[in-house]
């Protein structure tokens, strides 16, 4: 017992530490932009503040630089590589430094020079990279590696993905055992280990694992199954003393709908006003290159079923499917792609045309991406569960696209548009928006599925 304290105690110090290195980057861009907001701007403004009121710049500053940086991932140390922890952390400071100096605009009443917040700019993402790189040193010495056990129904990747995304440094995978060869005696399978993974474990023999981790103080990391994901969004209630949770189905408040359409129209009106001149200039690239359509009509699957046709910038060949098989992209490997295909699906240029879409009432800016009724015929064979995704609109973006990616499988893509829609909130639809943004000029987000999987039916039996 004593052996225990002193590790939670030991756990303790550590992680205070951790988060006392985590304000620390809150305060080194915030300082950064102090001294720029005091020697350029503060005497500048038609009111010029005095302590309290610059001392309130000081503090949008640092909340709305948080709120980004939460957004972004950028202070997650313990999950993210080296690369995405600064890039994550750049485009926080990008957006947080426009936002002031749209801030300053208005107080200034007027266009002011935006050289110094870019010379700004410039020293935090020096500052993000020096931080990023002393943070995670720091973390692996406050944070010894976790010996690992992953226990799994019938097939378990984990092990070569903690490596393969560089997780070593958090996870160090000692066994990997099936349910079957748990056996009986669970507690000497726990001996001398840190940390427990849970791939797709049905619930009783989960439940009893789960307590005796709990009881052992190892850290448990569960990959949940369908039935999991839709009880996260359980209301909770007590009938006749008791606690009970309701799960039901998709059916968000009426505020929250109305609200959600009002920012559909508006949001996707406004950027198709914007981005006309984008459309002209790719509706003359597409042209020039075989004389074919500039949009691609394709039917695709909404709320309850309801088929209509999502508009498309033409990224393939006229002919890609003359053969009347539905397959799913290769990416860069896929012939069928056109060279200005390759560019317009690159920078995601080939979706723009699905804002109409969205002006109409077809689809929504976010939500569970639109699937294709044959291919999505073929993943119910296998997976019945794959039409509950249908239980709200479909969208320009949504949860899997955002922490998932192209390949990512099926079910595991079901789940993530599941955990949207066990809670749906206009908070979580803006995090999803601004999160879209992180993976735009990420490429492994957009990796095709492999050549041996192209068509629907292969790809069904993942």
């Amino acid at each position: 017992m004593s052996g225990k304290i002193k590790s939670n105690s030991s756990g303790f110090i550590a992680n205070t530490a951790f988060r006392a290195m985590k304000i620390g980057n809150l305060l080194l861009m915030t300082l950064s932009f102090g001294y720029v907001w005091y020697s350029f701007y503060a005497d500048k403004v038609i009111a010029p503040f005095y302590d309290r009121g610059n001392l309130l710049i000081l503090v949008t500053f640092m909340l709305v630089y948080f709120l980004y940086g939460r957004t972004y991932d950028a202070f997650a140390v313990d999950i993210l590589k080296f690369s995405e922890l600064v890039y994550s952390q750049c485009l926080s400071l990008i957006a947080t430094n426009c936002i002031m100096y749209l801030i300053i605009a208005v107080l200034s009443r007027r266009i002011v020079s935006a050289i110094p917040l870019i010379s700004c700019l410039l020293v935090q993402v020096g500052l993000s990279f020096i931080w990023s790189l002393f943070a995670r040193r720091i973390y692996i010495r406050l944070f010894p590696i976790k010996k690992t056990l992953v226990i799994y129904d019938k097939h378990s990747e984990i092990g070569s993905m903690v490596a393969k995304h560089e997780l070593k440094n958090i996870f160090s995978v000692k066994k990997n055992v099936t349910v079957q060869e748990l056996g009986e005696n669970v507690t000497s399978k726990f001996e001398q280990i840190d940390a427990v993974f849970l791939i797709n474990i049905h619930s009783h023999v989960r439940n009893q694992i789960i307590k005796e981790c709990v009881a052992q103080d190892i850290s448990v990391y569960i990959l949940p199954r369908i039935g999991d994901v839709m009880m996260s969004g359980a209301e909770k209630m007590h009938i006749l003393h008791l606690p009970i949770l309701k799960i039901a189905r998709y059916n968000p408040k009426p505020e929250y709908i109305i609200i959600k359409r009002l920012f559909d129209f508006c949001a996707a009106g406004v950027l198709f006003i914007l981005t006309l001149p984008v459309f002209l200039l790719v509706a003359l690239a597409i042209k020039s290159t075989d004389q074919g359509p500039i949009f691609y009509k394709q039917c695709r699957l909404t709320k309850d079923g309801k088929k209509f046709n999502v508009l498309k910038f033409r990224s393939m060949r006229v002919d890609a499917e003359k053969d009347g098989i539905a397959r799913l992209s290769t990416g860069d490997k896929d012939t069928r792609i056109t060279p200005v295909g390759k560019f317009l699906r690159k920078v995601r240029l080939d979706e723009l045309p699905q804002l109409l879409n969205i002006i109409k009432g077809d689809m929504s800016v976010v939500g569970p991406r639109p699937e294709r009724p044959e291919i999505a015929r073929q993943y119910e064979k296998t997976l019945p569960e794959f039409a509950l995704r249908l239980q709200a609109k479909a969208g320009l973006t949504g949860y899997a696209q955002v922490y998932g990616k192209y390949n990512t499988t099926p079910y595991n893509k079901l789940e993530m548009d599941l955990m949207y829609i066990a809670k749906p909130s206009l908070l979580a639809d803006l995090k999803i928006i601004f999160a879209t943004i992180k993976i735009l000029f990420m490429s492994e987000s957009t990796e095709g599925v492999s050549e041996e999987s192209t068509t629907a039916e292969k790809i069904s039996k993942n």
